[in-house]
């Protein structure tokens, strides 16, 4: 949402409005509409600079102001807790999927999602 590349559902962190405020929703389990983005710091500001959320959370009002706190925190807080020395990116992520198909637990279907 924030950095408008496609990846797989797994890969992004679902968001949802809750009272006024965006709240993370990682396990991909509360009710209502839900916007995915990358849990990056700078995927979060793309989206909160182009006003992305009320657009995709279909919020009433037109764009008032959401408080990303909650959000921000998480997001933040995701990145801190990354492995600070260099070259230890996505590159040398493993997968846990087989060149046979999906891993094991996982669906054919759940694989194929991608958000754009």
């Amino acid at each position: 949402m924030g950095c408008r590349k496609r990846a797989p559902v797994t890969d992004l962190l679902r968001v949802v409005h809750r009272s006024g405020t965006l709240v993370p929703d990682p396990r991909r389990r509360l009710p209502g509409r839900g916007a995915s983005l990358h849990p990056t710091p700078e995927c979060l500001h793309a989206a909160e600079r182009r006003r992305a959320f009320p657009r995709a959370l279909r919020l009433p009002g037109g764009g008032a102001a959401v408080e990303a706190g909650p959000l921000r925190a998480h997001v933040l807080g995701a990145a801190a807790q990354e492995d600070p020395r260099p070259g230890t990116g996505d590159s040398e992520r493993t997968t846990d999927r087989t060149p046979d198909g999906p891993a094991p637990g996982r669906s054919a279907r759940r694989e194929q999602d991608v958000v754009g």
